[in-house]
């Protein structure tokens, strides 16, 4: 395989500092301050950052930055380019920017933003949470994932297996219940124990770029105190706190500045990717997790049936 993991995202923003309130007061990431161009870097470990926050006209996520295994970079970017989608190599002091040795942008099938870079660095400084959460589950499983939209699924499926994912669970399920349209759904692994870095779903693109991305902590307090912290400040719970079925992860979201989700979790699944079997769930959680666009859809039924009645 010859993707590592999830190395970083980059955002734009309209206002820096709703991202830096929402990251350092409400995750718990460490601020590392501004780089020559006043993009603001977040770190979560040793990395110099794994969050940039850009400047710009629109609230959307740009891209996700994925690292490659030594000797792969000019072979994977070649696959891109075969499959149709354009690729351009970054200057020198762009992957200095970026903190790695070569960096190439690219886009998905269904124009979603990535990355591909390798050789990394890491700083100096101590990793210290401004809310003193310990740790975040990074490592050589990287980052976390994202996950985005694929309004064709089966190209975007087939460009990501191509490019080094493999698929860890592969479902098609209705969200709406088993009367509802089917949405298929493939959860990737890169080169690591995380069981995805990547996860694509069947759904239009959201003006945001972007479904979700995840970071995990390691304890299941962590989880519970940032949920407090998320109530506290106001911010859009987009589920609330529950187990998922594939991975088993133990999670909450909550919407971003960015208009995306950030999942926070805790004991996520670790698999070998040398020897996994996918897997075809049925159910998106094993408990938990009620969505705010399930309860949208609860209260708009009530107000109809109200309606009908009167």
């Amino acid at each position: 395989m010859t993707v590592k993991a999830l190395g970083y995202v980059v955002i734009q923003a309209t206002d820096l500092n709703k991202w830096d309130d929402f990251l350092t007061n409400v995750v718990g990431v460490m601020s590392a301050g501004e780089d020559e161009t006043g993009a603001r870097l977040y770190r979560v470990d040793a990395r110099p950052f794994r969050l940039r926050i850009e400047s710009g006209p629109e609230d959307r996520f740009l891209t996700a930055g994925y690292e490659l295994t030594s000797g792969s970079f000019d072979e994977t970017l070649e696959i891109i380019r075969n499959s149709g989608q354009v690729v351009t190599l970054a200057s020198d002091e762009e992957a200095r920017l970026r903190g790695v040795d070569a960096l190439a942008t690219t886009n998905d099938p269904a124009g979603n933003g990535l990355e591909f870079y390798h050789g990394d660095s890491v700083s100096d400084e101590p990793f210290l949470s401004p809310l003193g959460i310990k740790k975040f589950v990074t490592g050589d499983m990287g980052m976390g994932h994202a996950v985005f939209a694929a309004p064709d699924f089966r190209k975007s499926h087939d460009f990501y297996k191509a490019i080094g994912f493999a698929d860890t669970d592969i479902p098609a399920i209705s969200p709406t219940g088993p009367d509802g349209p089917i949405m298929h759904f493939a959860f990737m692994h890169a080169s690591n124990g995380r069981h995805h870095s990547i996860a694509i779903g069947e759904m239009p693109v959201p003006p945001s770029r972007c479904i979700h991305i995840m970071l995990e902590v390691e304890s299941l307090d962590e989880v519970g105190r940032a949920y407090d912290r998320v109530l506290a400040a106001g911010c859009p719970v987009s589920a609330t706190i529950g187990k998922h079925m594939n991975d088993e992860m133990v999670s909450f979201y909550v919407q971003t500045p960015g208009g995306f989700d950030l999942e926070f979790g805790y004991d996520g699944m670790q698999i070998n990717p040398e020897d996994w079997q996918p897997t075809a769930h049925e159910e998106v959680s094993q408990w938990g997790h009620v969505w705010a666009w399930q309860e949208e859809m609860k209260k708009q039924a009530a107000s109809a049936s109200e309606q009908e009645t009167i």
